[in-house]
């Protein structure tokens, strides 16, 4: 075994370590879990928020996700619905309400409503 010194645990040292890892590991195309029919078999996929795009990590407790019902002509439901995921931080500054309005301003017209 080689000695631990305490150059070893230097935060620069660190750093590139990490770096490193993160540089090999996310520009690996080879890393992806997906079977031979290209489809994704990761078993936990992070949530993004909808309006800002941060992730959604398992400790934030204040995040919601949220679907809205899609309406025929007439004004009935039918069965179709758009999911938007908004983080704790949008949710702490007072953004939600906001962001799902642009959210879903863009999605109808998208959809032709």
């Amino acid at each position: 075994l080689l000695p631990i010194t305490a150059s070893v645990f230097n935060p620069s040292f660190l750093d590139l370590l990490a770096s490193l890892f993160f540089f090999f590991f996310a520009t690996s195309p080879n890393l992806k879990m997906q079977n031979e029919e290209g489809q994704i078999t990761e078993l936990y996929i992070p949530r993004k928020c909808s309006a800002t795009n941060r992730l959604i990590t398992a400790k934030d407790h204040a995040s919601v996700q949220i679907n809205v019902g899609h309406l025929d002509e007439s004004g009935v439901y039918n069965g179709h619905f758009s999911t938007f995921a908004l983080c704790g931080f949008t949710r702490a500054q007072g953004d939600a309400d906001s962001g799902i309005d642009r959210l879903w301003a863009k999605k109808k017209t998208e959809l032709k409503q």
